[in-house]
């Protein structure tokens, strides 16, 4: 799949890479969960300019230097000693940055943690020393978001301070996925869109599996990760094992409550067996950023009626299907799998939806906030209104319906939820009333 979409990132990157060659060395951080994109953007960005790539594999500090070592020797056609600590290689690759102009990409930075935590303080020195003297472009990135953040943003942390530019990776938008599937299938239809947006949630790295076999459909995306090597059926647990580490076993129940239904803590408790669970949701959201916490549109901070997502798609979808149904799995019984999830789509779909239209919503950049409205703590579908959007600068508000189809749209009941909401909340804004179908993808 050819490169798509990020013009922004990387006109800021060649912006701070124009900075670190004419006036003196730059740090770029780049965050974003795993398959992203964050390699394929930084190789991206330095195309035609002299670049050193280093990958910090999980391994001895020594072993990985003479891998380094000859790497570099590769890219620059240069002589390099022998190091046997990466403190030492970056103090050469510092002071060669008094003498030429380049690019220093180390990914998976937060490797180092496990591999030998004071190569942090030591860079330090080394950077702050050569800074201003030396023209290199460093850009190190990572896909353990909790530790990138940590290394970065802690005060307590050596590396605090010395980013110049801290960029976080997002997934593509609706538009970009409309743009690919556009190339692959001009002739796609609205249910296409919808399953790409559903099981992939935008991740280049999945959509790029998905084109590249020639899976445009629903049924050919499924029958593709249900295959016996499909690296979907362990994407979740290496995704999140790496930011849980070996204690990710109430985490991974909580996920999979939360993509399952159960999405109030008093429902989550239950299913845990009555174990106290607000630390951990507090971690998730605030620590991991995988879930938020969602309140009726305009409630109070402190409101007791709240719900819980899993704010990435794939993973709910992950959790929903291969967590739920894990014995398919360990029995090979992928079929079986196939057509529960094939059954099962129309309904998961329609939740994925309504995160298509909020997304929409978000990227027209409209709306000052968006959210959904709800009464009460039974959560009954009569006195629950989808999306609800309040303007920029302005007292008005979108109140839509999320319908597959239009049909089963109900207009005398949507009126009566718009009128307690109204009543309740929005009596001083002026409503604009909407139903979002698949028609209006």
């Amino acid at each position: 799949m050819r490169f798509y979409n990020r013009e922004k990132e990387l006109a800021s990157l060649e912006k701070v890479r124009q900075v670190s060659f004419s006036i003196h060395s730059q740090m770029t951080v780049l965050t974003g969960r795993r398959r992203i994109g964050k390699t394929s953007l930084i190789l991206k960005s330095c195309e035609g300019t002299p670049t050193v790539y280093l990958f910090v594999s999980r391994s001895n500090e020594t072993d990985l230097c003479f891998g380094f070592t000859a790497e570099i020797r590769q890219s620059l056609n240069i002589y390099v000693p022998e190091f046997t600590n990466f403190a030492e290689l970056f103090r050469f690759l510092m002071d060669l940055g008094t003498r030429m102009k380049y690019n220093l990409i180390i990914d998976e930075f937060q490797e180092f943690y496990y591999i030998n935590p004071v190569v942090y303080s030591l860079m330090q020195d080394v950077w702050d020393r050569y800074r201003k003297q030396s023209h290199v472009n460093l850009v190190v990135s990572g896909s353990i978001y909790t530790l990138m953040n940590q290394l970065f943003r802690d005060s307590k942390e050596p590396l605090y301070g010395r980013a110049d530019t801290i960029m976080k990776l997002f997934p593509f938008t609706t538009s970009v996925l409309k743009e690919i599937l556009t190339d692959y299938k001009p002739d796609y239809t609205k249910e296409d869109l919808l399953a790409l947006y559903t099981f992939t949630g935008g991740v280049p790295k999945y959509i790029e599996q998905f084109m590249d076999r020639g899976c445009t459909d629903m049924e050919s995306m499924v029958d593709l990760m249900l295959q016996p090597d499909s690296s979907f059926l362990t994407e979740g647990t290496a995704l999140l094992i790496q930011e849980f580490g070996k204690k990710y076993g109430n985490y991974f129940s909580i996920l999979s409550a939360i993509s399952n239904g159960k999405n109030t803590l008093p429902e989550m408790e239950a299913a845990m067996g009555g174990i106290s669970l607000g630390g951990q949701l507090k971690r998730l959201e605030e620590d991991y950023d995988l879930i938020k916490k969602k309140r009726p549109i305009l409630s109070k901070e402190n409101s007791q009626t709240v719900r819980y997502d899993v704010s990435d798609l794939f993973l709910r979808f992950w959790f929903r299907y291969f967590i739920k149904y894990q014995n398919y799995i360990e029995i090979q019984n992928y079929e079986r799998l196939a057509d529960i999830i094939k059954k099962d789509y129309p309904t998961f779909s329609g939740l994925a939806l309504e995160m298509y239209f909020r997304q929409q919503m978000i990227e027209s950049k409209k709306f000052a906030e968006i959210g959904s409205w709800w009464q009460g703590k039974n959560n009954k579908d009569q006195d629950e209104i989808d999306i609800v959007g309040l303007y920029v600068e302005e007292k008005k508000a979108l109140v839509a319906e999320v319908k597959r189809q239009s049909k089963n749209f109900k207009p005398d009941l949507f009126a009566l939820k718009i009128e307690a909401l109204k009543k309740k909340v929005l009596f001083k804004y002026e409503i604009e009333s909407r139903l979002f179908s698949m028609d209006d993808m």
